[in-house]
């Protein structure tokens, strides 16, 4: 979570620079955002509650000339959001910004108070700010404090820092938690993600664990904690700025479905130009493990019923910060697939590495390049989705689901279970799917009308079978997070085990019905629903009969009939606006939700 960015250059521009940076990095975390900069030969702290436009009001009419300056964005742990709980801390002659979670913070806060230490927030990065300079009043060498502090504390961190008898120079380090260096002509930077950067330039140097960086207008050298200077390879940035523009959309989620037609496309033409890129012999193992979190374990389940129903594989499928505190069978016969947008996912990156471990092959699914998942996996498959700033995923969320599709396919290949004629249907689907999608985003009045009959309920329920009960997981969620309607998913036939009894008159229930075996099972639910006084929005495909829909259905909404590979995403982009729609109508801050941030590097 948190954005970090920190500059130091050549002009007196820092200010702009860093809050410009922030302003990329705001999905990370909006709750409060503060900046330290080099003033007139000061370090001075200036914070604002709630977002970074706050901060900006705050800073109108001040003058504020400087060449060096860190900055954060927060998404808060330790403390409530407000001025004080807000980075930067300044403690002796150190300030920082921090990113990640020190565990051992009360430890070491109680050792400071024993010292005289005095404290004004509630934040476990005051702790180590003040930890440092504690160190740092006997060990004047700035890397050698660094590496002391840092092998003392437990958790994860990511640090920009600035000396007090140093203050044009910034240092960095990072643990679990991601930090790169951009390199320009004007200036260097430390930042939390490339994106915080590409304003100004688009080179930068991945930081590792333990790895310490002095950053200077002029110059970049990164050390190891012995002080030794390390060979880091400068790499570019395949992102551009105007990515992270919303280019005239209202906001990014919507940006980022209206995207979501080509981004799958070219994940399938890349599969049937090149049928077995990246190709893992599935005979190797005999069981596949899916671990994910959010919204990425909802496309983990889409991936489960297509591996077991398709290929014959037997698949698990985890919530990540359950999967490494539980008894897992993990072999060298398992395949662990690891799912994140971001790459940092910090429970995810745990599960990788305890897989790794027990000598499982791990492969894994990310957007992000050269992200930790993407780094540390024995596998990695790009869905290149492009930037997606938006809290509540979308095209993150089908790209996975398409790569977790073709992966299959090569699997019933593999075992010779995949006919000419299903393979004919898929590539159809796969050529296809672009104009599907475009067809349904074009059709608006269904999902606005949908939305206007449900919009000022307070709880909503979805419910579908096999892999439509998958995709309801990831329908629920995305309605929840971004208008904060109470909504639950259920396995259709699990209502009368309980859940209807929540029914009442008016209540929505939204059902999906795709599968033909599944089908009359589902209408059957749906019935169960309507006799409790339910409105029921109906969601299935053009191959069943329109005119039996009427006795139980209040809005039909009938989308185009594809093989299960596709469905699902099909299914999830009308999801998707629906929930679009009902924010909206909700007057909700749709990119970005109350307490939520994009990228989770906490546990």
């Amino acid at each position: 979570m948190c954005g970090i960015i920190g500059y130091t250059g050549k002009k007196l521009n820092a200010k702009n620079t860093v809050i410009a940076g922030l302003k990329n990095l705001e999905y990370r975390g909006y709750d409060s955002s503060g900046i330290a900069v080099n003033e007139d030969g000061n370090i001075n702290l200036y914070k604002a509650h709630g977002k970074i436009s706050n901060l900006e009001n705050s800073l109108n009419g001040r003058d504020v000339l400087s060449s060096t300056a860190i900055a954060h964005t927060r998404w808060a742990t330790h403390g409530e959001p407000n001025e004080t709980n807000a980075h930067p801390h300044k403690c002796g002659s150190i300030t920082l910004v921090h990113n990640g979670i020190i565990e051992n913070y009360v430890e070491l806060k109680n050792e400071l108070l024993k010292n005289g230490v005095t404290f004004k927030s509630e934040t476990d990065t005051e702790v180590a700010c003040a930890y440092i300079n504690y160190i740092y009043i006997t060990e004047k060498n700035k890397i050698k404090c660094l590496a002391k502090a840092c092998s003392i504390f437990r958790g994860s961190y990511a640090f920009a820092i600035i000396f007090d008898d140093e203050k044009d120079t910034i240092y960095a380090t990072r643990k679990d938690s991601p930090l790169i260096v951009g390199l320009s002509d004007e200036g260097n930077f430390a930042a939390s993600d490339v994106s915080a950067i590409l304003d100004f330039t688009n080179k930068y140097i991945l930081l590792e664990h333990g790895e310490f960086a002095k950053i200077t207008k002029d110059d970049v050298k990164i050390f190891d904690g012995s002080e030794n200077i390390l060979e880091k390879e400068v790499k570019t940035a395949t992102w551009s700025a105007t990515e992270y523009k919303k280019n005239g959309y209202d906001h990014f989620m919507l940006k980022e479905i209206n995207e979501q037609p080509d981004v799958i496309e070219k994940i399938f033409s890349r599969y049937l130009e090149n049928p077995n890129y990246n190709e893992i012999d599935f005979s190797k193992f005999d069981a596949i493990h899916i671990v994910a979190c959010g919204s990425a374990m909802h496309a983990g389940m889409v991936g489960k019923y297509l591996f077991q129903n398709y290929a014959n594989i037997p698949v698990t499928v985890d919530i990540a910060s359950e999967y490494r505190y539980s008894t897992q069978s993990i072999t060298t016969s398992t395949l662990v697939i690891i799912i994140s947008q971001s790459g940092e996912t910090a429970d995810s990156l745990a599960a990788l590495r305890l897989a790794k471990d027990k000598g499982a092959t791990t492969l894994g699914i990310v957007n992000a390049v050269g992200s930790t998942i993407a780094r540390e996996a024995d596998i990695c498959i790009y869905t290149y989705a492009g930037p997606e700033i938006a809290v509540a995923t979308t095209k993150g969320y089908t790209s996975q689901v398409a790569i977790l599709s073709t992966l299959v396919i090569n699997a019933m290949k593999q075992n010779s279970m995949l006919s000419n004629d299903l393979l004919n249907e898929i590539k159809n689907d796969f050529n296809n799917i672009s104009s599907i999608l475009k067809d349904i985003i074009k059709n608006k009045d269904i999902y606005v009308n949908a939305a206007k009959k449900i919009y000022e309920k307070n709880d909503l329920f979805f419910i579908g079978r096999g892999i439509d009960y998958a995709v309801c997981m990831e329908g629920s969620l995305k309605l929840k997070e971004i208008s904060y309607m109470h909504s639950e998913a259920y396995a259709a036939g699990e209502l009368k085990h309980g859940t209807i009894s929540l029914i009442e008159n008016g209540t929505p229930v939204i059902a999906v019905a795709t599968n033909d075996d599944l089908y009359e099972k589902t209408i059957s639910n749906i019935k169960e629903t309507k006799a409790r006084g339910a409105y029921s929005i109906f969601i299935t495909t053009s191959n069943f009969d329109s005119s039996s829909f009427e006795d139980f259905s209040d809005i039909s909404v009938i989308l185009p009939k594809t093989t299960e590979f596709c469905q699902a995403i099909v299914v999830s982009c009308f999801l998707q606006l629906l929930a679009y729609e009902v924010a909206k109508l909700r007057n909700c801050d749709i990119d970005k939700p109350k307490n939520l941030a994009k990228s989770v590097t906490v546990e």
